[in-house]
């Protein structure tokens, strides 16, 4: 069987650009389970309450949902158990002084196959305030107003 290339998106955390400045992004695999591997080609996971954190060195996922393989038995994993991340020491090493530093937080933007191994996009992100999300919003909405009027000014309406 020829082994797969490229990147397959299984599931992406979408409110956590808008409830998160993103800072900083790493590329982690993660250590699994087989039948979360089937279950995560079936395409059964959700990204939305998930946070990573990191205990004695090692960096940890929390909550993240991959539902339970369809045809598993009792070798069926835990639903929402905390999976560990694998990133190099290096970079273990840089989160743990930036996270020191100040109010910041580990969030995963998305989960894929990247040739056959599962990944996480893990984010370094500082959480948003309401008013920093309202100005996003209208920043979205003017660019859209202004590329919305340059097009109209190419076709001569």
């Amino acid at each position: 069987m020829p082994r797969e290339k490229g990147r397959n998106v299984i599931a992406t955390n979408r409110k956590a650009r808008h409830n998160y400045t993103i800072l900083d992004v790493y590329e982690a695999g993660i250590a699994l389970v087989g039948t979360e591997v089937k279950s995560l080609r079936a395409g059964k996971a959700s990204l939305v309450d998930a946070f990573a954190t990191i205990e004695d060195g090692e960096v940890w996922l929390h909550a993240l949902h991959i539902a339970e393989y369809g045809h598993g038995s009792w070798t069926n994993h835990n639903v929402r158990r905390k999976r560990k991340l694998l990133l190099h020491r290096r970079e273990i090493d840089t989160l743990i002084g930036k996270l020191r530093d100040g109010n910041l937080t580990l969030v995963p933007l998305s989960l894929y196959f990247k040739d056959g191994r599962v990944k996480v996009e893990l984010a370094l992100a500082r959480g948003k305030q309401a008013h920093d999300k309202r100005q996003d919003i209208a920043r979205r909405t003017a660019q859209r107003e202004v590329e919305r009027e340059i097009g109209r000014r190419v076709k001569g309406m």
